[in-house]
């Protein structure tokens, strides 16, 4: 939809403008349709210590922000992005109208949408144009949100009684949730393209079909929000914690992602190559190899994020790769030029798919600049192997100091953005690591 439409289309007396915070959640505002015409026009005010908010509205610190005598509470522009306009899937028509927007000014140096478009650019400055889908991994309860949080999120009833891969039964006895889940799709222009029971009991995975721009990480953060709100709807609760009991398995959201050039032919498929891999396509896994460890933060953000890799979970035992391989965090996935890409596992499922997506870019693309050759190939289950490919870091303290200490991170995302999102997970560290996971299941469980 172009601004024109947008400004023309007398059937709404009211638009909801939402942006991304840093968490992956919506935060915005429903106006007026007087109010939105000169919104378009001229932007939105928004404070910028929106983007230091927990899930909870906890405000932590963030330098030039929120931190003591520097702190600065005042309204920043967001500008409506017109071509992300779609309706609300259960509002009224008139009232149903949701877009999405993004900061400008020196605060899109924060700003998630800002961020990944960044990236985007520097792909196709160099040639390239990114197809990338999400994953996304949730467990659904049989509770509402006040009998969870009497229960203290333990002993909860999940809407499923025992583990499943891909039991249909389950499925089916579902069917009513499962095809809700469709439905709101439809208005909210999320592609849909899968939906299947996974590991623990309640457990479940909606795929976002591959696509361009921003598009399919809009698509997951929309996505992530509103099955909340339809679980809310028939008085259930959902989580996206990582971890969210010693019992369960992890929860991930993975990115798959390939290359095209600009007239959109595939790079990463050689008919002649190992597995039909390109040369070029070695080079992005290199790429992810050496720069993913010290970007850990931006794929395990908070302090239930690392609670994803005890043993006997299926989160990745490092940063090996390897052909159809889940044992490895870098999966090498499909059979021809047009299937054929990378999965990336190591990014929980709390994390904010905005970086995420701009971290693995930016990765593999200097990967291709800087034509580095991966590890060798992982041959049989990854979690019996040492030594096969790099790490990640395992604790929230060790990869704030590797996040602030990367030159690369430095050079891709600012100093800007780099200092703030560091002091941001430091704060939450320091308020719940001696809280242990009661403390987390009240910050997260509902909203995080």
């Amino acid at each position: 939809m172009s601004f024109e439409e947008l400004l023309n289309d007398k059937a709404h007396k009211f638009a909801t403008v939402a942006m991304v915070d840093t968490n992956g959640g919506l935060r915005g505002q429903m106006v007026s349709a007087n109010s939105f015409s000169g919104i378009i026009k001229n932007g939105m005010g928004m404070a910028p210590a929106q983007l230091a908010l927990d899930p909870t509205d906890e405000l932590l610190v963030m330098p030039g922000v929120t931190d003591g005598a520097a702190a600065d509470f005042h309204d920043e522009t967001l500008v409506v992005d017109a071509t992300s306009a779609r309706k609300l899937p259960w509002s009224k028509p008139g009232f149903d109208l949701l877009v999405l927007s993004q900061f400008r000014g020196d605060t899109s140096k924060l700003c998630p949408r800002s961020i990944l478009k960044k990236q985007l650019d520097s792909a196709t400055a160099a040639g390239f144009s990114l197809k990338y889908g999400l994953e996304l991994e949730y467990t659904l309860f049989d509770e509402t949100a006040e009998s969870a949080k009497a229960k203290g999120y333990h002993k909860l009833k999940t809407a499923t009684l025992h583990k499943s891969h891909d039991l249909l039964l389950y499925q089916v006895v579902q069917s009513e949730w499962y095809e809700a889940v469709a439905a709101l799709c439809e208005p909210l222009g999320i592609e849909l393209s899968k939906m299947h029971e996974e590991i623990g009991g309640g457990f479940m995975e909606a795929c976002i079909a591959a696509g361009e721009g921003l598009a399919p990480a809009d698509q997951l953060v929309l996505l992530k929000t509103f099955i909340r709100a339809l679980a809310i709807r028939q008085g259930k609760s959902v989580t996206y914690m990582p971890r969210w009991s010693e019992e369960a398995d992890s929860q991930s959201v993975h990115v798959h992602m390939s290359l095209k050039d600009q007239s959109g032919n595939p790079l990463f498929h050689d008919a002649n190559g190992k597995h039909g891999m390109s040369q070029l396509f070695f080079h992005f896994l290199g790429g992810l190899q050496k720069y993913l460890g010290e970007m850990t933060l931006m794929f395990l953000p908070t302090v239930n994020s690392y609670r994803r890799f005890a043993a006997g979970t299926f989160a990745p035992p490092h940063l090996g790769w390897g052909f159809e391989n889940r044992s490895t965090a870098l999966r090498v996935v499909g059979h021809d030029a047009n299937s054929l890409r990378v999965e990336n596992r190591l990014p929980g499922a709390d994390a904010n798919p905005f970086f995420t997506v701009a971290a693995t870019l930016a990765a593999g693309l200097a990967g291709i600049h800087e034509k580095i050759d991966p590890w060798p190939e992982v041959i049989g289950n990854g979690y019996e192997q040492q030594g096969v490919g790099p790490d990640f870091l395992r604790l929230m303290p060790d990869a704030i100091i590797a996040f602030k200490a990367s030159k690369f991170a430095r050079q891709t995302f600012g100093d800007r953005f780099v200092d703030a999102f560091a002091a941001t997970r430091q704060c939450q560290y320091d308020a719940l690591h001696a809280k242990g996971l009661d403390g987390e299941l009240q910050r997260f469980f509902d909203l995080g």
